[in-house]
């Protein structure tokens, strides 16, 4: 059993840090951009569903 939640660990952390590297990479100011983080590191699950729906994307995926 703690294969499975060691797995589960490691794809939320994977998920938030893409998350966090695609929120920096956005052309969102500076200061949405440090909201954003903060609630995806305080929030990982959570966070990171929220920006899923409704965050900022990078430059990349915009164009």
């Amino acid at each position: 059993m703690l294969e499975i939640s060691g797995l589960g660990g490691l794809l939320i952390l994977a998920l938030d840090i893409w998350a966090i590297v695609s929120i920096i990479g956005s052309a969102a100011s500076t200061g949405k951009k440090v909201l954003w983080v903060l609630l995806v590191l305080i929030l990982p699950i959570l966070g990171f569903i929220i920006w899923l729906i409704g965050g900022p994307r990078s430059s990349k995926a915009m164009a």
